[in-house]
């Protein structure tokens, strides 16, 4: 796995998104396959079809067919890393700036980050809650979703299908 560490993954994204789901950064078993989410126990695929967004649950090989349902994929740091707490402070704030800049380019209806702790270093707001938030992004709304890592104990499957689909309904 220390080859996956220089390993980037693409981002999956086109003009017009309904939303444009972003996570922490890649893991290294994510980074290893090239695909997002896709370490075994990572609820992200399983929320994504149990909320509705897609008809059944994609493997993450098959992430390019998220724009085919209007969704897309990003990270707001690409360097891979074991655990997410390897990060620092200035990684995570210049991936904001990234990140509005990806969302002025194609301009999608919702920018999704996947983690609230990251959102909130990276954004500077530090009381954010899961939801939608006040602010916009680049002229994008902005909603928070909590990390769909195995990891995270606070959001069993069916909360966090419940959290994705208020973002689906909303969107």
């Amino acid at each position: 796995m220390a080859a996956a560490r220089a390993k980037t993954l693409p981002d999956v994204v086109a003009a017009g998104l309904s939303v444009l789901f972003c996570g922490i950064n890649p893991g290294l078993y994510s980074a290893a396959t090239g695909h997002h989410f896709a370490r075994p126990g990572n609820r992200f695929w399983p929320a994504l079809h149990r909320s509705g967004f897609t008809p059944r649950q994609l493997h993450p090989s098959e992430q390019d067919e998220l724009l085919d349902y209007g969704l897309g994929v990003t990270n707001i740091v690409a360097r891979a890393t074991a655990r997410a707490d390897e990060l620092t402070r200035e990684e995570l704030r210049t991936g904001a700036q990234k990140l509005t800049d990806l969302a002025s380019r194609y301009g999608p209806g919702y920018v999704a980050v996947v983690g609230i702790t990251a959102y909130r270093t990276a954004f500077d707001r530090p009381k954010a809650t899961i939801g939608q938030q006040e602010e916009r992004l680049a002229g994008s709304r902005l909603w928070v979703l909590p990390n769909p890592s195995g990891l995270n104990a606070h959001y069993q499957p069916d909360a966090l299908a419940a959290a994705f689909r208020a973002l689906r309904e909303a969107a």
